[in-house]
């Protein structure tokens, strides 16, 4: 029904690749795949196929079941129980031997699941978050952020090379998975920090220029807590001088007293208050303000920093 993967030139044959989910990400994967050859498709929503029919080298499955004659299928979906459903349909009729890629954004958890599923009928799994959006996915520069058993990684790799430049295997099953929801929720979080300091600004009369030029400065309130205190002084368990955690307290009540008086909602800045008081009342008062890991460490049982891990 479909053709034959094309070979290489010592006669090793290149795996097919099946894809599952033709939404945005799922499409500039599409882009990156027939580059090395002719990847066999599948999408509920038959306009999306069309779509990459008309514009792509490609081949397509009729059903999802029929993606079953890939030797690797990558997911690109939009839910994690849309993932599911797709993982215990395929499971079954893939050829043993054969691995599922998950490059949706999902958790450890889900991914246990459609491991479970997988490994019920000798199908390997592997979860591998794209670090990347759109735009990055076309250009060829996205990364993978990749869990699970080495072999398993090892026979996604092939598929893997064929639409992200680059490949870091964090760890076991789930781990990539992990990564990239801390990550997105750093960056959600942020998102929200950043649209309350500029509202602050405009509140103020401040040309949003001077706080841009000051956000991305090297002693920045983005750079610094990253590269100083999270790099460094937590890394190191290092948390003498600097700046004291109750300077930090002192600041936060300033702004969100200053907040307040100029009438400009703030929910993050004024949710990460409850911190530095935690932190103070747990007498961290004169340790850098880093030393807010501290209370994690507590409520974890174990290190944060490298160097007490051992």
């Amino acid at each position: 029904m479909y053709k034959d993967a094309d070979s290489d030139p010592v006669g090793r044959q290149s795996p097919l690749i099946g894809l599952v989910g033709l939404g945005n990400m799922g499409s500039a994967i599409a882009e990156r795949l027939v580059l090395s050859g002719q990847p066999l498709v599948y999408d509920i929503d038959s306009t999306r196929v069309a779509d990459a029919a008309g514009r792509l080298d490609v081949q397509v499955a009729a059903t999802l079941t029929d993606i079953a004659a890939a030797d690797v299928v990558v997911l690109s979906l939009p839910d994690p129980a849309v993932s599911i459903a797709v993982v215990e349909t395929l499971a079954p009729v893939l050829r043993a031997g054969g691995v599922i890629v998950e490059t949706s954004t999902v958790t450890p958890a889900h991914v246990a699941k459609m491991a479970s599923l997988a490994r019920a009928h000798d199908i390997g799994f592997v979860d591998a978050a794209l670090a990347a959006g759109v735009g990055q996915m076309r250009k060829g520069v996205a990364a993978a952020l990749v869990g699970g058993d080495p072999a398993d990684v090892e026979a996604a790799r092939p598929a893997l090379d064929m639409f992200v430049e680059r490949v870091y295997v964090i760890g076991g099953l789930g781990a990539g998975a992990a990564l990239k929801v801390i990550n997105n929720a750093v960056a959600h979080a942020v998102m929200v920090v950043l649209v309350e300091a500029a509202a602050l600004a405009t509140a103020s009369g401040i040309d949003r220029s001077h706080l841009l030029r000051l956000m991305t400065g090297d002693d920045a309130g983005l750079t610094r807590p990253l590269e100083h205190r999270l790099i460094e002084r937590i890394a190191e368990g290092n948390y003498e001088g600097g700046m004291p955690t109750a300077a930090a307290l002192k600041d936060s009540i300033l702004a969100i007293d200053y907040a307040r008086s100029i009438g400009v909602p703030v929910f993050a800045i004024a949710g990460s208050h409850a911190v530095y008081e935690m932190a103070n009342a747990q007498g961290f008062g004169r340790l850098d303000y880093a030393s807010i890991a501290k209370l994690w460490e507590g409520w974890l049982g174990k290190p944060m920093s490298t160097k007490d891990r051992g």
